[in-house]
C-alpha cells in the first residue's frame, strides 16, 4: 500500500473497499477504537478521506463493515471445519452444535475485544449488521433444536435468552484483566442457559406441561410444510401454536 500519489490506475471499488477495511482493522488492533480516525485510515490505505465517505457513508459505516467482515470470516471458517473431528461432541447433535457456537462466539469476542465492543454498542436503528449476522446464525441453531424436538421454550425466547447471556459473558470477560480472566464463567453460564431452554431426549419429560411445550414448539417448525392446509389455515394454525407456546412457557 502507498500513502502518496501513484502512477498505477485507480483500484477497482471492491479492492479499494477491502484495502480501507484492512487498514481500519490494523489501526484497531494497534491502538484501539481511538486510533481509527478517518484521516488515519485514509493515510494507511493510501486513499483520500472522501473515498471513505463515498464507500461507507461515515466512520460508523466503516466500522460496521469491518465488524461484519470479521464475523463473515468466522462463519466461513466454521463452515469449512464442520467435516473435521470436533472436541465439542457429535456435530450432528443440534444441542452440541449450539454449545460449539457459543464457545466460538466467546473465543471471537476475546480475540477481538475492541471490535466486539464496537459492534455491541446500542444504536437507535437496532443491532449492528455484524451482530445481526451472529443472531441469524444463532436462530439457525435454535431452529435445529426445535426441529429435533429439543426446545423447552419457544424459538424466540430461546434466541433472546442465549443471545443476552452470551453477549453478557463476553463483555464481562473482556472487562476482566486478561491474566486473571475466569474462563470457567463461560461454561458455567452456558450450561445454565442450556438447562433453561433445552429438554432431554424428546419424550423423556417427567412433567406433561414441559413435554407438551416441547411438542408444540416442534410442530410449530413444521407448519409451513403442511401442504394439505391452505395458506390461511397454516397462518391460523401457526398463530394458535404460538399463543399456546407463550402460555405454557
Amino acid at each position: 500500500m502507498t500513502s502518496g500519489p501513484s502512477t498505477l490506475p485507480p483500484a477497482p471499488p471492491s479492492s479499494m473497499r477491502e484495502s480501507v477495511i484492512a487498514a481500519a482493522g490494523e489501526l484497531l488492533r494497534e491502538g484501539g477504537a481511538r486510533a481509527v480516525t478517518t484521516r488515519a485510515v485514509a493515510d494507511r490505505a493510501g486513499v483520500q478521506a472522501p473515498t471513505i465517505y463515498r464507500l461507507f457513508g461515515d466512520k460508523d459505516g466503516l466500522l460496521d463493515a469491518l465488524a461484519e467482515e470479521a464475523v463473515i470470516a468466522l462463519l466461513e471458517a466454521k463452515q469449512g471445519s464442520r467435516a473435521a473431528p470436533s472436541e465439542d461432541g457429535d456435530p450432528s447433535d443440534p444441542v452440541e452444535a449450539l454449545r460449539a457456537a457459543w464457545r466460538s462466539h466467546v473465543a471471537f469476542g476475546l480475540a477481538n475485544p475492541d471490535l466486539y465492543v464496537l459492534m455491541s454498542q446500542p444504536r437507535p436503528g437496532g443491532p449492528s449488521p455484524a451482530m445481526l449476522r451472529g443472531i441469524e446464525q444463532l436462530q439457525g441453531h435454535i431452529r435445529a433444536c426445535a426441529v429435533a424436538g429439543r426446545l423447552a421454550v419457544s424459538e424466540r425466547r430461546a434466541t433472546e435468552i442465549i443471545h443476552a447471556a452470551g453477549h453478557g459473558v463476553v463483555l464481562a470477560l473482556i472487562g476482566q484483566v486478561a491474566t486473571q480472566r475466569d474462563l470457567a464463567l463461560s461454561d458455567t453460564m452456558l450450561e445454565g442457559v442450556i438447562s433453561m431452554v433445552v429438554t432431554d431426549t424428546p419424550g423423556s419429560h417427567a412433567h406433561a406441561p414441559a413435554g407438551a411445550l416441547s411438542a408444540l414448539v416442534h410442530v410449530h417448525t413444521m407448519v409451513d410444510e403442511l401442504d394439505p392446509l391452505s395458506r390461511a389455515e397454516r397462518s391460523l394454525l401457526a398463530e394458535w401454536l404460538a399463543r399456546s407456546i407463550d402460555h405454557l412457557q
